[in-house]
C-alpha cells in the first residue's frame, strides 16, 4: 500500500509522522488540535497560529519566532494573530 500524503493524515497520524522523519516541532492553525492529542511524552512540540488570514499571519513573524523559539516538546504555544 503506498504511503498516505501529509494532507491526507488525521493529527494523530500526523503527530507520529512528523517525529519519526526527524520534526522538533509543527506549527498549525488546527485551535482543536490541543484538546484531541496530547503532547505529553512527546518529542514534538506544536505552535498554534489562531488565525489562518495570510494578511494577519505574516505581519506576526516575530511573535510566532518566538513561540518557535520558547516551546518545548510535548507543549502546545498558541500564538495570538489579532486583526
Amino acid at each position: 500500500m503506498a504511503e498516505r500524503g501529509w494532507s491526507e493524515l488525521d493529527n494523530g497520524d500526523l503527530i507520529a509522522r512528523a517525529e519519526d522523519e526527524g520534526y522538533d516541532i509543527l506549527v498549525t492553525t488546527d485551535q482543536n488540535m490541543r484538546y484531541q492529542q496530547n503532547l505529553a511524552g512527546r518529542r514534538l512540540a506544536a505552535v498554534v497560529l489562531l488565525s489562518t488570514a495570510w494578511p494577519y499571519v505574516r505581519l506576526r513573524t516575530a511573535e510566532i519566532r518566538a513561540a518557535i523559539n520558547e516551546v518545548r516538546p510535548g507543549e502546545f504555544r498558541e500564538v495570538p494573530i489579532p486583526r
